[in-house]
């Protein structure tokens, strides 16, 4: 009986210290984090197939997601390349593809957390993508 009443005790001073800790966290911290762990089920299941599960892509028929430079530099036509897909002719590190890369139907939301994933993930540290910024930048798509 003892044990019971000690492995309850325990099991409550864990979702303290989790509250506790979870509670200190600011409000930018915490939006990234849904975004985050949003973008890493949907790379999982839409994107890690070509691109890997490290983001290295596939030599030269597929991009790898690790080059910080292509992302800030392309930062506000990314979520138009992952709404409706790439065509033709893509330069990453000093790689040149030519391809294609099919469209994903993703809402705003998703879209956010799958490029909040990549840009903070395989090295990459650029911070939080929100789904209202992948609205504007997907209202400025090149048709």
């Amino acid at each position: 009986m003892k044990l019971k009443v000690i492995g309850g005790i325990g099991t409550v001073i864990v979702l303290l210290i989790t509250a506790m800790f979870i509670s200190c966290q600011s409000d930018d911290q915490i939006e990234f984090n849904r975004y985050y762990s949003l973008g890493n089920v949907i790379y999982q299941g839409h994107c890690q197939n070509c691109h890997g599960a490290r983001g290295e892509g596939l030599r030269s028929l597929i991009p790898s997601l690790t080059d910080a430079s292509y992302l800030k530099t392309n930062k506000t036509i990314l979520a138009c390349l992952v709404k409706n897909g790439v065509k033709g002719k893509i330069t990453v590190k000093n790689i040149l593809f030519e391809g294609e890369m099919p469209p994903v139907d993703l809402p705003p939301i998703e879209i956010a957390g799958v490029l909040t994933y990549i840009n903070n993930s395989f090295g990459n540290k650029t911070g939080t993508v929100t789904a209202r910024q992948v609205e504007l930048d997907l209202n400025n798509c090149r048709q």
